[in-house]
């Protein structure tokens, strides 16, 4: 979970999923099934908790430099 802090000091609780699937359909192994399965498992599990409101779905920071090579 993240704390989002709006400009106006509000808050939002965030689900940060981090994956090694590939997220954009540019990038070679684009998978859109995989990304609409985390998409429907996060939706699920914050009907189910009620921890945050949203969700992010981001690749984990060691692939970031590797996807721009």
């Amino acid at each position: 979970m993240w704390t989002a802090r709006g400009k106006d000091d509000s808050e939002q609780r965030v689900l940060v999923v981090v994956t090694t699937v590939k997220l954009d359909p540019a990038e070679k192994g684009y998978k859109r099934s995989l990304v609409d399965k985390l998409s429907r498992a996060a939706r699920e599990h914050l009907a189910e908790s009620k921890d945050a409101e949203s969700f992010v779905l981001i690749n984990r920071l060691r692939d970031w430099n590797s996807e721009n090579s």
